[in-house]
């Protein structure tokens, strides 16, 4: 009969406490998945302590499906390490060297310039409207280590979509047709 025959036959005999012990299996793996995210937002102190590299704006340092990992503690952002910022108006994030810290004398705070390794110019025109700096609170983490290219799958579901449906729909069918 084949594989897809059996499939359909063993989908048409499950009992509803399979179904229901399926859905609650399927309901820890996802509440595992948010747990460890949000353990490790705690421990590193960043909202996002893993992003992608969309981009080759940093290469030859990082290049587009690094995998970085982030961190963000009290100490001083410094001219040379390299920052995730977030600003008004973006929803991906960004991922630059600083190139330039400047102190407020009144205020005590730091201000931060940005610019890509592999750009010309430095980030101003990425910023908001009318913003020149980026204030500590712009900035999601210091990067502290990285895979190189472990993330390309992202990119690839990202830019087509279809190919995130497939892999939503195999994993699907195959918790259904599971016969655990």
């Amino acid at each position: 009969m084949g594989w897809i025959g059996e499939s359909t036959e063993y989908l048409k005999s499950i009992k509803i406490r399979q179904i229901l012990s399926q859905a609650i299996s399927f309901g820890l793996i996802v509440t595992s998945a948010l747990m460890i995210w949000k353990a490790l937002m705690c421990w590193t102190g960043s909202e996002s302590p893993v992003v992608v590299v969309l981009t080759g704006s940093m290469e030859p340092g990082f290049a587009r499906g690094d995998i970085l990992f982030l961190h963000m503690n009290k100490d001083p952002i410094r001219a040379g390490e390299i920052v995730v910022y977030n600003v008004e108006g973006r929803d991906i994030p960004i991922v630059h060297r600083v190139i330039k810290v400047h102190e407020a004398r009144d205020t005590g705070e730091d201000y931060i310039l940005t610019k890509g390794d592999n750009n010309y110019y430095d980030d101003i025109g990425l910023y908001a409207k009318d913003q020149l700096w980026l204030q500590r609170h712009h900035i999601m983490g210091k990067v502290i280590g990285f895979l190189p290219y472990v993330g390309y799958g992202t990119i690839i579901m990202t830019d087509l979509p279809i190919i995130k449906y497939i892999l939503i729909g195999a994993l699907v069918l195959l918790i259904l047709t599971s016969k655990d």
